[in-house]
């Protein structure tokens, strides 16, 4: 996971040869649909089977950043030059948000996180549409 000026970068890199990468973008007030949270939705979220423990290690590409999901007991600094670690169980299906919560710059308030966790045969699916793209 890598904090950016400002969007977030996703790995997933535990499937042997192949690895999963995205960025993910804060969706514009002129871009949601029914249902979206104004300054809080993404284009791409980061998908967690539910009831599985999830370790991840966060950096930072240019200035301090800090990957924050207060749901899920999650806040970990993202700091350039520097690969910190944390863990998370979500132990329920949903979609958890949070935001950046280290002043990073002029657009600071608009780097949201969603985080969506899903049953395993779901995650499984999902995984390997993502990986066919």
């Amino acid at each position: 996971l890598i904090g950016h000026q400002w969007y977030w970068s996703y790995e997933y890199s535990d499937y042997g040869q192949d690895s999963l990468e995205f960025d993910s973008y804060m969706v514009a007030s002129e871009d949601l649909t029914l249902g979206d949270l104004r300054l809080l939705e993404v284009d791409n979220r980061l998908v967690v089977p539910v009831q599985t423990p999830i370790r991840i290690l966060v950096t930072g590409a240019d200035v301090l950043h800090s990957f924050a999901v207060p749901a899920l007991g999650v806040k970990m600094d993202a700091i350039p030059g520097r690969l910190n670690q944390t863990s998370f169980l979500s132990k329920r299906a949903g979609v958890f948000y949070g935001q950046c919560s280290e002043i990073c710059g002029a657009n600071h308030s608009f780097m949201p996180i969603v985080i969506e966790s899903v049953s395993l045969e779901r995650y499984l699916d999902w995984l390997s549409t993502k990986l066919e793209e």
